[in-house]
This record gives structure tokens, sequence and C-alpha cells, in this order.
């Protein structure tokens, strides 16, 4: 990984709010601070939840606060065969294998052993189909984390976090990368798009630290690199939650770009700037404490 590619990849469900800025600024900063290039991807592989327009609303509001790609922006949902192509891969070496339980089937399977559904938590897959002969369709498919020759603990070094560690058979259980309704889901794609575009830096939210140990796996079952990671600080909500589109999180008010920006960049233990946005995001570059990945 001598060349550095760091990329920034919005879902276009609705307009970056405080908490993505933050996660766009801290990914540009840090490729800024190396060199590298900076890519802009749209996640919209999750089509029914896509809003039409905001993807350009996105990239506007990114062109407002200085915030450039080196290379025009990708969309996940042009990118659909490179996804197949992978599913076809892990198929073929048998680390998935296809599911037709629902989220009832999964939660009346748990209640027959006598467990409950913990808190704001999804059940782990009871691994139902794991060695089943035939399902019946519509059929999703799963990742194989139970395996005889691989040990289903994933280490890893984030930048910011420090050394984490996920057992991922016990913690998440076999995850879906293709649902019922043939939509690809974020891990498998992530995955897929990160190897294929060549990023060898992930900034983004620390909400999403969790999804990391799978994402690995995944790239061990793919043989693709593993980039490096570093999960920021989040912005919270009144109600102390993460603030998100799902809590109610506003859309970025870029009357005054700079202001915008001199508060995401509080959250990241950068010093206010005055002058211009390029001045700011100058300043900003030379002071970005994660120089050395």
């Amino acid at each position: 990984m001598s060349r550095y590619v760091g990329r920034f990849a919005p879902s276009p469900t609705g307009p970056l709010h405080a908490g993505s800025l933050v996660a766009a600024l801290a990914s540009w900063l840090d490729a800024r601070a190396h060199g590298g290039a900076w890519l802009v991807r749209i996640e919209d592989v999750d089509t029914p939840r896509t809003v039409p327009g905001t993807d350009q609303t996105i990239l506007n509001q990114l062109a407002r606060c200085g915030l450039y790609p080196d290379a025009p922006p990708t969309w996940q949902s042009q990118r659909t065969d490179l996804y197949q192509s992978a599913l076809t891969q892990l198929q073929a070496i048998g680390m998935v294998y296809p599911c037709a339980c629902s989220r009832k089937d999964i939660a009346d399977t748990w209640t027959a052993l006598g467990a409950q559904r913990p808190r704001n938590s999804d059940l782990l897959y009871p691994g139902t189909c794991r060695n089943a002969a035939h399902v019946k369709s519509p059929i999703a498919w799963r990742v194989r984390t139970s395996l005889d020759h691989r040990s289903a603990q994933v280490d890893w070094l984030d930048r910011r976090l420090g050394p984490q560690s996920q057992d991922i058979e016990t913690a998440v259980g076999d995850f879906v990368v293709q649902r019922a309704d043939e939509c690809f889901t974020y891990q498998l794609a992530v995955v897929v798009d990160d190897a294929e575009q060549g990023i060898s830096h992930v900034v983004r939210g620390e909400d999403l630290a969790d999804n990391t140990a799978r994402q690995i796996w995944l790239q061990g079952c793919l043989n693709v690199p593993i980039p490096q990671y570093l999960h920021t600080p989040l912005v919270l909500g009144s109600n102390g939650e993460k603030l998100s589109k799902q809590n109610g999180a506003t859309a970025l008010d870029i009357t005054h770009p700079l202001h915008t920006l001199n508060r995401a960049a509080s959250v990241l233990g950068l010093a206010p700037c005055e002058g211009s946005v390029a001045e700011a995001l100058l300043a900003w570059t030379q002071q970005w404490p994660f120089s050395k990945a």
C-alpha cells in the first residue's frame, strides 16, 4: 500500500448533516496530509432507501465546503456486476449458503430456545439453513462465520481507537451479503468497492467500527488487501445518541461554509480558522494529528 487512496462514501438517503460532514472532512484531511487521492462513492446499493436527487445534493454540499474529489464520483448502483462476481466467488469456495429465514423465523427459533432479543439489537442467526440440502425461495445468501479451519476472531488496529478485536461468530453470526430481494448488502459492496478502487485507508465515523471485523473477514475470503482504518468521533444529538437521519438530524446549513466547517473541525480536535475555506483546509491539513499512518 505505497499509494494512499482514501474515500468518502455517503448513502443518498438524505442530505449531509453535521455528523456526516465530520467524516467527510476527516477523510479529506487524511488524504491531503498523506499526499494521497480522495474519492467519493455514492453508496446507493440499497435502492429502496435511496431518495432521488439526494446524491447531487450531497455532491453540492461537499463542493460548497471545498471538498472536491480527485476523480469523478462513482455510484454503487452502477457496480452490481462486480458484487455478483464476488458473490459467485464466495459461492464457489463454499463461504456462503442460501437462507430462506425471515426475521420472524429467526425470532421464533430463539423464542423456542428460551432466548430474548437484546434491546435495540438483532438476534444472531441460529444457523437454521447452514447445512440444509434445500431451502425454499426467495433466498438470501449468508456468509459462514463458523469454520473448522479458520478462527472467527478478527483483530485489527484502529488508528484512533487502538487495538480492536471481535469474534464475529458470537458477536454478529452468519451475516447476509445478498438479501432475498436480490439487493446486495453494504458489507459485501463496500469490500468489493474498496478493493476495486484501491482504497488503502478508510476514515469514517465511529458508529461504523463494528462493521470492520465483518469486512476484514470478507476481505480474507475474497483475498483482497485490507485497508488501514480510522474511526472518527461522533456528533451526538440532543438525546445523547449518534446524530443521524433516523433521529432527526437536519441538513447542513452551508450559508456560511467556513462556519459549518469550523464546527466539524472542532469535533476532530482542530483549532478554528478565519479567512477563506481554502485557507482553513490548508491549516487543518497541517494540523492533522494522524498524518503518520
